[in-house]
């Protein structure tokens, strides 16, 4: 089984086909994707919104989101 590492980051586009482009800390950028059971339920997310994704091993330019991040609540 892979080992995934998790990052947090802010979304910065939206891209086509639930693909988004999120900026990690120290400005890089990766493209994540949410898991099926989320777009089933019609998760929106929107530019400015704050997420944790799984980067993973083999490709550090993709990632899959896994939850949004609420600060302040």
């Amino acid at each position: 089984m892979e080992e995934e590492r998790s990052a947090e980051g802010v979304i910065v586009e939206l891209l086509p086909s639930a693909l988004y482009r999120v900026r990690l800390e120290g400005e890089h950028q990766v493209i994540a994707h949410l898991p099926s059971t989320q777009r089933s339920n019609f998760v929106r997310l929107r530019v400015g919104d704050r997420v944790r994704i799984a980067l993973s091993i083999q490709d550090r330019t993709r990632g899959r989101i896994l939850e949004i991040v609420v600060k302040g609540k």
